[in-house]
């Protein structure tokens, strides 16, 4: 039983990770933080944008959780802060590697799904100041997308 708690607590911070990104970045990335964020829409010099630093600010709750999390003999915070951790991974693959292809892998896929990612985030950066925009999330894209591109 203890295992199965563990995997959902798990599974569904995964899930719900998906809705504070998109809220993160519709309202803080392209608010609060904007100054963060900025580069990320209209062009950097070098590898590295500012933007990145919000790979710290999510970063430590995950860490931070898990830590306390096995301190306290691998309670439910680790298994959030695990949660956390695989969507962090996934968000790196899918939006740095796959997306902006700051890394030369996963160049050449023809799925369906991943054309539509790619499509629904080309819609996000043609918007260059804060207060345009759409597709905020990583993994769940309008229908629209999808339908463009069965």
């Amino acid at each position: 039983m203890v295992i199965l708690i563990n995997t959902l607590a798990i599974i569904l911070t995964f899930l719900f990770m998906e809705g504070v990104a998109w809220f993160t970045h519709k309202f803080i990335m392209h608010g609060l933080l904007w100054k963060l964020h900025r580069d990320h829409h209209q062009g950097k010099e070098g590898f590295f944008e500012k933007n990145d630093y919000f790979f710290l600010i999510f970063a430590l709750p995950s860490f931070f959780l898990m830590y306390f999390g096995v301190l306290a003999g691998n309670d439910i915070k680790l298994f959030i802060g695990i949660g956390i951790a695989i969507y962090g991974f996934c968000y790196f693959m899918v939006h740095d590697v796959f997306i902006h292809q700051r890394f030369k892998f996963l160049r050449n896929s023809n799925n369906w799904y991943f054309r539509a990612l790619r499509r629904g985030h080309k819609m996000h950066h043609k918007h260059l100041n804060k207060e345009d925009g759409e597709c905020f999330g990583m993994l769940l894209v309008p229908f629209r997308y999808f339908n463009d591109e069965k």
